[in-house]
């Protein structure tokens, strides 16, 4: 593969199939045990590792460099600018050692940013970002002008950005042409061309094996050639799969009654008489709510979630939950994982003997076969862990699930898989989540946690949020040297530079055209369900036995075919609105 200037490389493939390591090769901090890597002369390399390491000192001279190892130093005012873009402005005078793993990774990407070079080689550079900062690191990038190599689970970032996709699959290397949507089409094709051939091959086989059969004695005059081409065809198979077909997550769940969880008037602070995190919270869930949860880091996601599982309780009001829940919290600790356990004693937990049928059965829906379920802990990849620690809390057989940036170093394919889940998972769920694509199709309401700890819903759903935070474009003369709202909101002093402006979504009378595209979804995601509703109840009318059951099933099946009736005609109605606007 060659990288050259104006290139943009995304590079895709299953949890522990090498894309980290790759980079590393490619940018120089590991050797290859073969072959070569050969470099422009003069050319600067600007890598951010998947796990940040930063020398000594404070947090804006971590970023500055000092015109040493780190670099030549850069001026203070873009210094400022990108710590502030990153969420990070109030943190400058802090002690490296002192920062959490999601800030030091934001201080690597910034240091990286403000480095000049002319490749930038990027792993999950998404990680612990906020939407807003996201959407400012999308034009930055856009606007680079060296070469791209990116490795993300951000669909929308790899769409938008790449223009070739290179696919580590089993060892080999694919390269496709064009962004993430035809690296989908591309790797479809090839599964279907390795599914013809291997079709193919199998009629083969059970000729040649039909003609090695046909009695002893003709066996000693064929030719010796033919025998040997043939024993090695019925011998041979094709390919074997990546992974053992789809992601199955379901596995039982635990009937979830009618009150979930209740949250009245909660407040929540650290310290006594300190700040409050959370201020006023009122919030319901019903068992079937498909909620996500938005706003700037620091502002109190995570707090929210552990005052919903109960991890951390209310300083003022209440917090109820129903009798029947069982909580299900997937975190972003997946390194608090023990090192030195094996996978499979941390499927099996402190209550079970490790090896059950179950549990080996568990694994091989998550993909953990083969040496994986002896491997340790320490020796997984970044996705595997993440991978683990979602088998270990759908292993608890939840019905309310808390997910905390579910996406991070997952891959793709595992990504798809537990959105597929989510769709028809029987339970309530909460997700805190920077992803836009996930947050699109796995939640139907949307809430923010706004710079005071209030908590409200968001008019317009993801979309409307994404148009209030809007950054300004790049080299928008007016937004420089202007203060920021959001960055205003993260400090009592102004930014020194103009930073995310919060804008209200274009409205031209009427419904916003982001709150039209919300109730889209939402009606679309309707119609599917009622679709599957309708199915399952023709089911139970064509087996019904009796008059009574059929009648039942008949009555519960035109009820539904009615209210079926009624939202693609609601559906009919937004998208001829939709299409009004323009």
């Amino acid at each position: 593969m060659t990288v050259s200037d104006g290139d943009r490389l995304g590079i895709v493939g299953i949890n522990g199939t090498g894309k980290s390591t790759l980079l590393r090769i490619l940018a120089g901090v590991d050797a290859p045990e073969s072959g070569a890597v050969r470099r422009g002369r003069g050319s600067r390399v600007g890598f951010l590792d998947q796990r940040a390491a930063l020398v000594s000192g404070t947090v804006r001279a971590a970023v500055a460099g000092d015109g040493g190892a780190g670099g030549p130093a850069r001026d203070a005012w873009e210094v400022e600018a990108v710590l502030d873009r990153l969420g990070m402005a109030t943190l400058g005078a802090l002690d490296v050692t002192q920062l959490s793993g999601g800030q030091a990774k934001r201080v690597a990407l910034a240091k990286v940013l403000v480095q000049p070079s002319e490749l930038l080689i990027l792993d999950e550079p998404t990680n612990h970002l906020d939407l807003s900062a996201i959407a400012w690191l999308e034009d930055h990038l856009a606007a680079h002008r060296g070469g791209l190599v990116l490795v993300t689970h951000d669909r929308h970032l790899l769409d938008r950005l790449t223009t070739r996709m290179l696919e580590l699959d089993r060892g080999s290397a694919y390269v496709h042409e064009g962004g993430y949507g035809s690296y989908l089409e591309a790797r479809a094709d090839r599964e279907e061309r390795a599914a013809i051939g291997e079709a193919v091959r199998r009629n083969l086989a059970r000729r040649e094996a039909a003609w090695l059969r046909r009695g002893a004695p003709a066996r000693t005059r064929k030719p010796q050639s033919r025998i040997a081409s043939a024993e090695a065809l019925v011998a041979g198979r094709g390919a074997p799969l990546a992974r053992r077909g789809d992601l199955e997550l379901h596995f039982g769940t635990p009937r979830l009654g009618g009150k979930v969880v209740e949250v009245q008037g909660a407040s929540v602070g650290f310290e006594p008489n300190g700040p409050l995190v959370l201020r006023d919270v009122d919030l319901s869930l019903d068992r079937r709510d498909r909620l996500g949860v938005v706003g700037l880091n620091g502002a109190g996601k995570t707090t929210l979630l552990d005052l919903l599982s109960g991890r951390r309780p209310p300083t003022a009001g209440s917090v109820e939950c129903g009798p029947t829940v069982v909580f299900g919290v997937y975190d972003q600790h997946g390194s608090e994982l023990d090192a030195q356990a094996r996978v499979r004693e941390i499927v099996a937990g402190p209550s079970r003997v490790p090896g059950t049928p179950e549990d080996s059965a568990l694994m091989e829906r998550f993909w953990f076969t083969g040496d994986l379920p002896w491997a340790r802990v320490a020796t997984l990849s970044g996705g595997e862990r993440r991978r683990l620690q979602l088998l270990s809390v759908l292993a608890s057989r939840p019905n309310v699930l808390l997910l905390d940036e579910p996406t991070n170093d997952l891959d793709l394919d595992t990504l798809r898989a537990l959105e597929e889940f989510l769709e028809d998972w029987p339970g309530a769920l909460v997700a805190v989540s920077h992803d836009r694509a996930f947050l699109e199709r796995a939640v139907e309401h949307v809430v923010a946690v706004d710079a005071g700890g209030r908590v409200e819903e968001v008019a317009g759903g993801l979309e409307g949020w994404l148009a209030a935070n809007a950054a300004p474009a790049p080299g928008d003369e007016a937004s420089r040297g202007r203060p920021s709202r959001l960055a205003a909101a993260r400090t009592p002093a102004a930014s020194p530079v103009g930073a995310l402006e919060r804008r209200a979504p274009p409205s031209r009378g009427g419904r916003s055209a982001s709150a039209i595209g919300f109730r889209l979804r939402e009606a679309e995601k309707l119609i599917t369900r009622l679709e599957r509703e309708r199915d399952r109840l023709a089911g139970d009318l064509a087996a019904a036995v009796d008059h009574e059951q059929m009648a039942r099933a008949g009555s519960a099946l035109a009820e539904v075919q009615g209210r079926l009736t009624a939202a693609e005609d609601a559906w009919l109605g937004l998208a001829g609105e939709a299409e009004a606007r323009g």
